[in-house]
């Protein structure tokens, strides 16, 4: 049986939503097989690490805390001088004085460290509610135990605390944990996995389509980002859109411009996304809050 023909039998017998062809990346096939069967997450880290350092020889793992501008020269050139006056500085600004905000427990007393330097230990696996817990889910679960309303979680004021909480956290470097006596954890962890290599929506795209297959190549204008480092800058100031955002709110906007079902943010499906991508950018440093087109 020739390679082709093995390998199409193989997507389809076990990852039937990836329509194989003649231009899908052998590479990337040969990372999702052994990422779906035998590996550990820590495989799984190794094997999508080993993929980049290839594609990219000339970038360290540090690097890629800085995203597409890693990879796109006049991006980032332009991405430091917009850093000279970011335009994320009113809301982080803003931030700090919401944070520091008093009322019956303020937010420091919510969180180890007085919620300075923490944003790292976030998303962890939380073993007494069994579930995943996300910086924002926390910040929400503060404001429920004062009698004050939950934020709204995509955008506006939850942003900009987060944006604070991130900016003192800057150069600590991500600590996503997945407990080894958790199956439920190792659960989560496999379907955010799944989640990000599903393909959906009526352009039939999942995120390994934009950001693992087609890392550093053109969409339209534009140069696709390599998924490695995609938690490490949130939340930040989108260019196109004039606004602070979420990490939760670019999922929403992908999965909206491949037309799929949109996820409500810091829905299950989005934290488990967002679990499997922090624990593969395990030991990169935070830079965020940041700026994005």
């Amino acid at each position: 049986m020739g390679r082709q023909s093995w390998l199409s039998r193989y997507s389809r017998t076990y990852y039937p939503m990836i329509a194989f062809s003649g231009r899908f990346n052998i590479a990337i096939f040969l990372i999702i097989a052994s990422t779906s069967i035998s590996a550990n997450p820590v495989e799984d880290r190794q094997q999508i690490r080993a993929f980049y350092q290839q594609l990219f020889p000339q970038l360290s793992l540090d690097d890629y805390a800085e995203g597409v501008y890693a990879i796109d020269a006049d991006a980032k050139d332009s991405w430091l001088a917009i850093e000279e006056f970011p335009p994320y500085e009113f809301a982080l600004e803003r931030g700090e004085l919401l944070f520091n905000q008093a009322f019956a427990n303020g937010y420091a007393d919510c969180f180890a460290n007085k919620g300075i330097a923490i944003a790292q230990n976030y998303p962890y696996w939380d073993k007494q509610k069994q579930q995943i817990t996300t910086l924002a889910n926390a910040i929400n679960d503060c404001r429920q135990k004062n009698q004050l309303p939950p934020l709204a979680y995509a955008k506006g004021e939850i942003t900009t605390i987060l944006a604070y909480m991130a900016y003192t956290s800057r150069g600590q470097r991500i600590n996503t944990q997945i407990p080894a006596e958790s199956q439920l954890a190792l659960t989560a962890y496999q379907q955010g996995k799944a989640y990000f290599y599903q393909r959906r929506g009526q352009l039939n795209f999942s995120c390994a389509s934009c950001h693992l297959d087609n890392a550093g190549k053109f969409i339209r204008s534009e140069i696709l980002s390599p998924a490695l480092g995609h938690t490490t800058h949130w939340p930040a100031y989108r260019l196109n859109s004039g606004e602070m955002g979420t990490l939760h709110r670019r999922f929403m906007v992908c999965n909206k411009l491949i037309r799929a079902k949109v996820d409500p943010a810091q829905s299950t499906a989005l934290r488990q996304l967002e679990y499997f991508l922090s624990f593969i950018d395990n030991g990169l440093p935070l830079n965020g809050p940041s700026t994005r087109k």
